[in-house]
């Protein structure tokens, strides 16, 4: 018997980016504050990497530095006997709008107990940088993101990533290496999550951003599906919504 009701499940991901393309931009406070961070991480760079190079590199994947670009969202439903996987996109520059936006979506259509939200690594990742981004940009959580103290068995997020895990924690999985051993179409065809912040600064150009973002939610979905044992998603069956 499957566990989840699959239209109560919400597919999401998000893309990010540090909150200036350029170093020097940041105020004195803000170069001392990303200093500190930076040393507490510089294992993740080479020998000899300063702290420009890991703010222009890595700035983006912590909320206190970044900022979201783009929410992608999927969801299935059922029409005429047909599995049907819809698309949406919350991007742009201004964060706050696009957050407030996903945020309505949440309290109309994802709010309850049997309502679910899905990505990979979502629990380490998407979910906590929404939360933390709505908070800084003055916005009430939804109920479904307000997760902070409680229980695991009230907090609503399906990991792919921790599905695969089986309860080791030893290493992480990328999605990518998943749908390759699962025999999914790679989302990874066009750009990939260290050039969205050229994308985004350079070449202005969000949509192709969120075309990236949509394909990542859209492995996701497969991914679970196939996890449960269930037919994959057909491409003649994928919407994209405005």
């Amino acid at each position: 018997m499957l566990k989840y009701k699959l239209d109560k499940i919400l597919f999401l991901d998000i893309e990010t980016v540090p909150q200036t393309y350029d170093y020097s931009s940041l105020s004195d406070a803000e170069r001392e504050l990303w200093e500190v961070k930076f040393q507490q991480t510089k294992s993740r760079f080479d020998d000899g990497a300063t702290a420009e190079y890991g703010y222009l590199n890595s700035a983006g994947i912590y909320a206190e530095f970044g900022k979201i670009v783009c929410i992608s969202v999927g969801f299935l439903s059922v029409r005429d006997g047909k599995q049907i996987f819809r698309l949406k996109s919350f991007c742009g520059d201004d964060e706050k709008k696009l957050l407030d936006d996903f945020a309505q979506l949440l309290r109309r259509s994802y709010s309850g107990l049997e309502n679910n939200l899905c990505g990979h690594n979502i629990k380490e990742f998407d979910a906590p940088y929404i939360a933390r981004r709505m908070l800084i940009n003055g916005l009430p959580l939804p109920e479904i993101l307000d997760v902070a103290g409680e229980k695991p068995w009230n907090v609503h997020f399906l990991d792919t990533l921790e599905l695969w895990r089986f309860g080791d924690y030893k290493n992480y999985t990328s999605l990518k290496l998943l749908t390759h051993v699962f025999g999914i179409p790679t989302p990874k065809d066009d750009i990939d999550g260290s050039q969205v912040a050229g994308v985004y600064y350079n070449e202005k150009d969000v949509k192709r951003i969120a075309m990236y973002c949509e394909k990542d939610v859209l492995a996701t979905a497969r991914l679970f599906l196939k996890m449960q044992g269930l037919p994959t998603i057909e491409d003649d069956n994928v919407e994209h919504v405005k």
